[in-house]
């Protein structure tokens, strides 16, 4: 295993983790954390880095599929798990990268609607998805350069001509904030899809290689593209608290980074990385939305009719939520994370820590524990925490929505303490 083999793999792990999204959401948080800015980025890189890389060395130990990370609680509930994470994903991220691309680059030049927006976006993602066009990996490899050049560009700007002079936190808790942003970057669950995406492409290229240099490729691999987003992500949030007092405290996630960008250089670049930023939306939705339909097409006996049935459900939906806002859609999406991310986050856990530790045992309390745990966060998340303080005043951290946390470490060391 040379290095070059390392490095394309860790940028090819970078790039299916490096979506618009993923652009739209640090600017904002640094913006409103001001002088608690690097408390903010090791909550947020804690959730958006660490456990997504955690996700990957998982993949690395098991060499299989999503459907996998959960078969040790049981098969039926992998299966339910792998569903309803493919149907968050064509529901919420896929239908964002459409907003994106509307309030980025197509509202700021043509006053057109959203839906308008939506519907031709989804009915070219429908095209791409139903005849797998090899030219968006042509593209690909061109986006992921493009867009951190220019973000390079805006961060040095950022850095080197503005005073380092942060203002107040707008955020009570920093740390827990930066926790609960990074969740809607959904890379801890796509580190549990696009992990299984390289073990693929790996194997379809080194049809010889062994487990254990499979294994040492993934890791290294793992890392480096974990840095690499660690650096962009605080970057990005130093930059956004940098322009603490540039803009309106209520501006939107987008607006910010467009208007970060002309601040910097101009409308030029900001023209450019709206382009740029689109581009990668599309490919983004295309890959989530062809994810999904492989899935469905596996589960009903390599059915064309099925792939066919679920690329029109999910592009339906896409027009549908696609029309909304991005801070709309974020919002909607925080219940569905508030309960699915931390069942992921422990079965990512779980499946990196040695066998001894995480027998199938282990894995069903863990993973009981962290569901019933969950669903106080989930009820407090859509409004109606205030009818369930007679509990989660019991419960520790539940005040940060993280209840789960204390009550999974508990149930994971007695589950290893009792031996069967």
């Amino acid at each position: 295993m040379n290095k070059k083999t390392v490095a394309i793999t860790a940028f090819a792990l970078f790039s299916l983790f490096f979506g618009a999204g993923n652009l739209i959401l640090p600017p904002q948080l640094g913006f409103k954390s001001g002088e608690w800015w690097w408390l903010v980025t090791v909550g947020f890189c804690l959730s958006a880095v660490f456990i997504p890389i955690l996700g990957i060395l998982a993949h690395a130990r098991l060499q299989g599929t999503m459907f996998d990370f959960a078969k040790k609680v049981s098969p039926s509930f992998s299966l339910i798990y792998c569903y309803i994470v493919y149907a968050i994903s064509i529901a919420l991220p896929s239908p964002r990268t459409a907003s994106v691309t509307h309030e980025m680059a197509i509202q700021p030049i043509w006053d057109s609607s959203s839906l308008f927006t939506s519907i031709l976006y989804f009915g070219l993602v429908y095209v791409f998805v139903v005849n797998r066009s090899k030219i968006l990996d042509v593209i690909g490899k061109f986006l992921t350069p493009g867009i951190l050049i220019v973000l390079a560009l805006i961060m040095g700007v950022a850095f080197f001509e503005l005073e380092f002079n942060f203002g107040a936190s707008q955020f009570p808790n920093p740390f827990t904030h930066g926790i609960l942003e990074g969740y809607q970057t959904f890379d801890a669950i796509g580190a549990v899809v696009v992990g299984g995406v390289i073990i693929i492409s790996i194997n379809l290229k080194s049809d010889g290689m062994a487990y254990a240099e499979k294994r040492n490729l993934i890791a290294r691999a793992g890392w480096f593209a974990g840095l690499g987003l660690f650096l962009v992500y605080t970057g990005l949030i130093i930059t956004g608290a940098l322009f603490g007092d540039s803009f309106d405290p209520e501006i939107s996630r987008t607006a910010l980074l467009s208007g970060i960008s002309q601040k910097t250089w101009g409308n030029t670049a900001a023209l450019l990385l709206s382009i740029l930023v689109s581009l990668a939306c599309f490919t983004t939705a295309v890959g989530i939305v062809t994810g999904t339909a492989d899935f469905i097409k596996g589960r009903f006996n390599n059915s064309q009719q099925a792939y066919i049935i679920t690329t029109i459900i999910a592009c339906i939906l896409g027009v549908l939520m696609g029309q909304f806002n991005v801070g709309y859609i974020i919002a909607v999406a925080l219940p569905a994370l508030m309960f699915i991310y931390p069942i992921t986050i422990v079965l990512i856990v779980l499946n990196v820590l040695p066998e001894k530790w995480a027998s199938p045992k282990v894995f069903k309390w863990v993973v009981v524990a962290t569901v019933l745990f969950s669903i106080p966060d989930f009820i407090g998340s859509i409004g109606w925490g205030e009818s369930i303080v007679p509990i989660t005043q019991y419960i520790p951290l539940s005040q940060f929505h993280m209840g789960w946390v204390i009550p999974a470490m508990v149930v994971f060391g007695v589950a290893n303490l009792v031996r069967d």
